[in-house]
């Protein structure tokens, strides 16, 4: 977009007959076109406007989320896994993406369905779909604990009978890349032990600012508040961090900034991870013409480069609620 387009939006933007509808999507339009000008302190200045807008009709509330990950924690302590360990369905076939939107998580998919063994599919809303038949009686998260042996292998199973129609190469593994799915992630050990899990991660200030930047068609109400973004990812490294204690090894984790800087590297690591061979055509999975339905689809198409890191640098200075809401996350999102 150039310097007529983001004119004719700014005109767009002083029609009084402009609904909020209409001017969150001109505000975060307009952000995009500026940064790609080379303007982010005008850019900043859009996407905020945006998201008050967009956050003013879809209300969100951060204690909700935290008081959320308490209990999952409360619930997945180290006797109830133990007294579970190896129930559920048995199948191997499922690998999930975790983490949070923008995390890189597209990339690991488009990576691994380039291998001769792993279909990608899309962000599956199965997982949320089981979580609110659970839900009903005992409440979620408090009704994984009244889950006997039969309820779990069900619950696979059902898993695995509804997600069956988005398998369409006949390959022995599929991909499901729903972000959010690492706020069940016990839920998924606990009726798929043998289900690959992967967390992507990225850097938050990196990660966080491209979700302020994002529109999403839907979910995601997190992301329109920078203090919000922040606590959402504190909340998230926190139940992974338990799930890392409770569960050592369960959960290969792909830190986005040292894939980006050792591709060959972090690509064998995952694939030993998933007990998969390694395959060159991992390594040219921007060659891979599948369906991508996610904010990160151009990119994918293209080998790996560093062009969207650092972006939040330009605005620092903007960025405080959501440097104090992370707290120590900067420090310690990639481990040790």
């Amino acid at each position: 977009l150039g310097e007529a387009d983001i004119g004719a939006m700014e005109k767009a933007l002083d029609d009084p007959a402009a609904t909020v509808e209409d001017r969150f999507h001109l505000h975060f339009a307009l952000g995009k076109a500026l940064d790609d000008n080379k303007r982010p302190a005008e850019a900043f200045d859009h996407y905020a406007a945006g998201n008050a807008l967009r956050r003013s009709v879809l209300p969100y509330d951060a204690r909700e989320t935290s008081r959320s990950v308490d209990a999952m924690i409360s619930v997945l302590q180290p006797q109830l896994l133990a007294a579970r360990a190896g129930q559920g369905c048995a199948a191997p076939d499922p690998i999930f993406i975790v983490g949070l939107p923008r995390a890189g998580s597209t990339l690991i998919e488009q990576i691994l369905s380039s291998h001769s063994q792993v279909e990608g599919t899309m962000e599956l809303p199965d997982i949320p779909t089981l979580v609110s038949e659970v839900s009903k009686g005992a409440g979620y998260p408090h009704a994984l604990s009244n889950l006997d042996a039969d309820r779990l292998r069900e619950l696979g199973e059902t898993y695995l009978a509804r997600t069956r129609l988005q398998r369409r190469e006949g390959k022995p593994f599929f991909i499901d890349k729903l972000p959010n799915n690492w706020q069940h992630i016990g839920l998924i050990h606990m009726i798929l032990p043998n289900a690959r899990l992967i967390d992507a991660r990225r850097h938050p200030l990196d990660c966080g600012y491209s979700n302020f930047r994002q529109h999403y068609a839907r979910g995601q109400a997190f992301s329109y508040d920078l203090a919000d973004i922040g606590h959402f990812y504190a909340d998230y490294m926190r139940l992974m961090a338990h799930i890392d204690r409770v569960l050592p090894g369960r959960v290969h984790r792909v830190i986005h900034e040292h894939l980006l800087d050792d591709p060959e590297g972090e690509t064998r690591r995952l694939l030993d991870a998933l007990g998969l061979p390694f395959e060159e055509a991992c390594l040219r999975f921007h060659e891979n013409r599948r369906a991508v339905r996610t904010a990160s689809s151009e990119q994918v198409r293209r080998p790996i480069n560093r062009d969207g890191a650092g972006q939040w640098q330009a605005v620092e200075d903007r960025l405080g609620p959501l440097v104090e809401a992370l707290g120590d996350c900067v420090a310690t999102y990639a481990g040790s």
